[in-house]
């Protein structure tokens, strides 16, 4: 049952990658397409090799930061870009190479705090980014 769940996931973030380029193509200055296409590729990053999922948090990362040239009020692009860089600092093999991502992924989280200070979710990401929990 877990794997059909699972199976499922994967197609519908599939889907919406394809559903976000097609509006991309229409519409490339739609912020808000940009960052569901990154949040999907974010999620399908699971479901690969590490050089995969490396390579997809790169092309979400920069579908974010399109977005934030687009409308830099998207504070939501930001939490985005800081979760985006915790993923990729996790997937690095050792923790020197993992600090400047998870000091990049602190600096969105305290931007994303400064935006919006009583979103719970953007603290306790911020709170969390100060101490990761990295595998060595």
């Amino acid at each position: 049952m877990e794997s059909s769940i699972e199976l499922d996931r994967l197609h519908f973030f599939e889907q919406a990658c394809k559903i976000s380029e097609a509006t991309y193509a229409s519409n490339p200055l739609d912020a808000d397409n940009l960052i569901r296409w990154a949040g999907a590729l974010l999620e399908l990053c699971q479901f690969q090799s590490v050089p995969d999922s490396q390579k997809m948090i790169q092309d979400a990362i920069s579908k974010l930061e399109e977005a934030l040239s687009i409308n830099p009020k998207k504070h939501n692009a930001l939490w985005c870009l800081g979760n985006a860089q915790t993923s990729f600092a996790f997937l690095t093999n050792k923790e020197d190479e993992a600090g400047p991502y998870f000091e990049k992924a602190a600096q969105y989280f305290q931007q994303v705090v400064d935006e919006d200070p009583s979103n719970e979710i953007y603290m306790k990401s911020l709170e969390i980014s100060a101490k990761p929990n990295v595998k060595q």
